[in-house]
């Protein structure tokens, strides 16, 4: 007989029963070739002695495997394994107490999406200079809360349950298009909107919908890399264009536009991401006009909107489109906490009605219940009244961070104090390897890019974003102390020349 106690591992102090456990053993031993086609299993009450258990627990397990179909039994002789299984390539017994490890790569061929930087992540008490995220601990909780319960008290609680319109709430649509007309100008009504996971969504549906092997996608030099691997992700050909002081270089828009056929333009032009700069009221006129002459359409990220300290804010490029060239996207997660994964697509009902219908391909809907609460946040004023309240405190956060650079990192670092957004552009000193840099924060405990987002057509442009925005006062001059600290290390660790 088999060492059948040597085969099959149980564990009594698991959750599953043990009759599925031996069930689960023996399947795993016909699948590894131990017992062959026509092999005879030893009886219930001589299985059980072997692994000391109650004889009804093997019963009820080999039961499930003849209605499986994995035993056939046959009258007045016992169970046996079919002859019709296919007979598989017998394989060593494994060790006492260990078990089948689970296959590290698959046995098939599959298409790897693009190659993305690691995810800058902290968890406390590391400090990190993130990629300009919103503070949590300011997230309107309570009030979130409060429009959980006064949805869940409501008579029609249970609709929200099923299954929704995959374009997001009629209530969320209807007061984030109100909102949208007040707030940029832009003359909209619920059927222009589509409710997405995050802006980032919006912008692969977007990608999906109009992009083909070949096509060209004009973005910035340095751009927003998740942006970028989903133009890719397509088989886009990304034409670049020099980004200054007052956004993308237009000029040179219209050039590659000469030049050959353009597809999509990408462009953040409140705060350009990464570097923070405005696109100028001129510019901004010129690209409207040269999608409308040039056929191309223009996909507008506003990912931080709510966040302009210097005046008010920049309307955007959509709310001046009469052609219907814009594709606007934004996020909410960006005004309240990344992990409330809302965002909006807004476009002529013709390409929502396409968004929407791709969107249920890959995610049915989205998050019923928190759209709801989202709108009701929208109705009651309590969302406008965070923003206000986030706005005054990310202000006064930038302006600590510039003076702190400016005091303890002088000729190290430069950089334009933003006009808005959550993150400052910071270009290191040629003689910093921001690499090496990142390297040395990391281990005093402060997390910081080492520029693999923004490299873009400038591999060497050693900068990266300093996000402000989710550290307070005494938090950013710890991270400062800890940056400036790591500088000086680096530079006393270069070799001196002789004089």
């Amino acid at each position: 007989m088999l060492p059948f106690q040597t085969m099959l591992l149980l564990d009594r102090t698991l959750e599953q029963p043990l009759y599925r456990q031996v069930a689960g053993g023996l399947l795993g031993a016909l699948q590894r070739g131990l017992l062959a086609p026509g092999t005879r299993l030893p009886g219930s009450r001589a299985l059980a002695q072997q692994l000391g258990l109650n004889r009804q627990t093997v019963i009820v397990a080999y039961d499930e495997l003849v209605a499986q179909g994995w035993l056939e039994s046959v009258p007045r002789r016992g169970l046996f394994v079919p002859r019709n299984l296919p007979q598989a390539a017998p394989q060593p017994l494994l060790a006492a107490g260990a078990r089948p490890a689970y296959p590290a790569r698959t046995a098939f061929a599959f298409e790897s999406a693009v190659e993305l930087p690691p995810l800058l992540l902290s968890a406390r008490p590391a400090l990190a200079f993130n990629d300009g995220f919103p503070d949590v601990r300011l997230a309107p909780l309570e009030a979130l809360t409060r429009a959980y319960r006064t949805i869940a008290r409501r008579p029609s609680a249970a609709r929200y349950l099923r299954y929704g319109s995959p374009q997001g709430a009629a209530h969320l649509r209807a007061v984030l298009a109100d909102d949208l007309r007040a707030s940029r100008g832009l003359a909209i009504g619920p059927d222009n909107v589509l409710i997405t996971r995050g802006s980032q969504q919006a912008i692969f549906l977007t990608a999906h919908l109009l992009l083909r092997p070949g096509d060209a996608v004009i973005v910035g030099e340095t751009n927003y890399f998740a942006a970028n691997a989903a133009f890719r992700h397509q088989g886009a050909h990304l034409l670049t264009v020099p980004v200054d002081a007052h956004g993308l270089d237009v000029e040179a828009v219209e050039r590659l536009c000469q030049q050959r056929p353009v597809r999509l333009l990408y462009v953040t032009p409140h705060h350009h991401h990464p570097t923070t700069v405005t696109l100028r009221a001129d510019r901004r006129l010129q690209l409207l006009r040269l999608a409308a002459a040039h056929g191309f359409a223009i996909l507008e990220d506003d990912y931080d909107f709510d966040f302009h300290y210097a005046s008010s804010p920049i309307l955007p490029l959509a709310s001046a489109d009469s052609h219907g060239s814009v594709i606007y996207v934004g996020s909410l997660g960006k005004s309240l906490a990344p992990a409330l994964r809302a965002g909006y697509l807004v476009a002529p009902p013709d390409l929502v009605r396409a968004a929407t219908e791709l969107r249920r391909l890959l995610d049915r809907q989205g998050d019923s219940l928190l759209e709801e609460a989202l709108a009701e946040l929208y109705r009651s004023g309590e969302l406008h009244r965070h923003l206000r309240k986030a706005r005054r405190i990310y202000e006064g956060r930038r302006d600590v961070l510039c003076a702190l650079l400016h005091e303890h990192l002088p000729g190290a670092v430069h950089f334009e104090k933003p006009r808005g957004g959550l993150a400052v552009w910071a270009r290191f000193a040629p003689q910093i390897a921001l690499k090496a840099l990142a390297q040395a924060c990391q281990r005093r405990g402060l997390l910081l890019s080492d520029g693999t987002y923004y490299e873009g057509g400038q591999p060497n442009q050693n900068a990266a974003r300093l996000g402000f925005a989710s550290l307070n006062e005494t938090e950013l001059s710890e991270a400062v102390t800890i940056l400036a600290a790591s500088v000086q290390d680096l530079q006393a660790s270069r070799p001196q020349l002789p004089g």
